[in-house]
């Protein structure tokens, strides 16, 4: 039987690292739920939206109503406030929750109980209570992504309005920033210890990083968390070099960090041996033996509220650009393939090549049963002239000929570049 994992909340980046890291598991089932919708719904092909807060009384019954529905073996919480919730409230919850134990999520959510537990280790920043000493670096005791955090130099940058209770005050540290993601097994083993340097970020979030290789003085430091604390599966901690280039610590958050694709992309998946950690399985890490750089940008997903079953598709400089086969429309036909919709190739390659439409799928690996139907046309023959548009899609990289086919039948109708509309990311 398939393990089921819960996602939740699932709308956030971290979330859809998750999905990626498990959806392709044949071995598990990934659901994602949530109390806001946001961008869950258009990657989690298992979605539900509209869960009570955690703030609210029914939370509890209404999230293990949907748990027993779905038949949840594991959850993983992507917030750290939910996180910390679901820790203390655990043994309420009809499924496994993957994150560390209640004292451990208090810790991590609350920076001065980070600080004051690591206190005595030379990585651990100097905190002051008050702004006598600058530059200081300020940030709320409970937050993430670089929110209300900030470096004052002077008086004069001293935020009229804080309250200094709710904020940790620590020594400035101008070196490198990197962020460390890491195992912990079932036994309370750590085993990884990968860090990444965040070249780049966008909102909080790390938009550009690279790979590095763990240095004595980083695995000491991960050591030493991992054995103060108690950690299960993965968990990230930041580190920044001081003025004499020693590292000391800045957070640690026991869930997912939307990053942790870096390391996956090192051969790592840490989602996935977190469940097996869960499990009560042995894990191993290893990783593959290149350097990693990753650099990304906001991507673009669509909902279109038009419902069709048959797809008429042109051929040349569409399915094929050149000598080369067009990877988003080849990825979008064995979508419809997958999804039961009727694809109509619609051509007139052999009225304009010296080889027939079969030489040329053939030619480009490509199989004639992608279509349902193949509708061979002369130079005289209108494409709409052939198209039934009741519930119908035409794609074609020709101007005129999409401007005709949507002035007779009225059909939604796609160049190349539309792919990305059209295509379902759900799973």
């Amino acid at each position: 039987m398939k393990t089921n994992v819960l996602i939740f909340p699932a709308g956030e980046i971290n979330s859809v690292e998750l999905h990626e890291a498990l959806s392709h598991n044949v071995n598990i089932n990934v659901f994602g739920a949530s109390s806001v919708d946001r961008h869950g719904e258009y990657v989690f092909k298992n979605y539900r939206s509209g869960l009570p807060f955690i703030s609210k009384d029914n939370f509890i019954p209404e999230f293990n109503k949907l748990t027993d529905e779905w038949h949840i073996d594991f959850v993983f919480p992507t917030h750290d406030t939910i996180a910390l919730y679901l820790s203390e409230n655990r043994e309420s919850i009809h499924a496994k929750v993957i994150v560390a134990d209640y004292e451990t999520a208090l810790i991590c959510r609350d920076k001065r109980e980070t600080y004051s537990l690591f206190a005595d280790c030379d990585f651990c920043p100097k905190q002051y209570s008050s702004f006598d000493e600058l530059p200081v670096f300020i940030k709320p005791r409970e937050g993430q992504g670089a929110q209300g955090a900030c470096l004052v130099k002077s008086e004069e940058e001293i935020p009229a309005d804080i309250q200094i209770e709710d904020y940790v005050i620590s020594e400035y540290l101008p070196g490198e920033e990197l962020t460390v993601d890491c195992l912990t097994d079932s036994e309370g083993k750590l085993c990884a210890c990968l860090p990444r340097i965040r070249h780049r970020l966008m909102a909080g979030v790390c938009v550009a990083g690279e790979a590095m290789i763990a240095s004595d003085e980083i695995i000491a430091i991960g050591e030493s968390i991992n054995s103060r604390l108690k950690l299960l599966g993965l968990w990230y901690f930041q580190l920044k070099k001081d003025v004499n280039g020693h590292y000391k610590l800045l957070e640690i958050s026991t869930r997912c960090a939307g990053t942790m694709c870096l390391s996956r992309a090192r051969g790592v998946n840490l989602p996935l041996l977190s469940v097996y950690a869960a499990m009560g399985k042995s894990v191993s890490v290893f990783e593959n033996p290149y350097a990693l750089v990753m650099d990304r940008t906001l991507i673009s997903r669509y909902k279109i509220d038009y419902e069709y079953d048959t797809v008429y598709i042109d051929y040349d400089d569409t399915i094929v650009e050149g000598e080369d086969v067009c990877l988003p429309v080849v990825r979008f036909l064995y979508q419809c393939r997958n999804q039961g919709k009727k694809v109509i190739l619609i051509t007139r390659h052999e009225a304009d090549h010296d080889d027939s439409i079969e030489q040329s799928l053939e030619k480009h690996a490509l199989s004639d049963k992608l279509f349902d139907e193949v509708v061979k046309l002369s130079f005289e023959d209108a494409k709409a002239d052939f198209i039934k548009p009741e519930r119908a899609i035409f794609i074609d990289n020709a101007y005129a000929e999409r401007k005709k086919v949507f002035d007779i039948h009225h059909i939604p109708v796609f160049d190349v570049e539309g792919m990305d509309v059209l295509t379902d990311w759900r799973s």
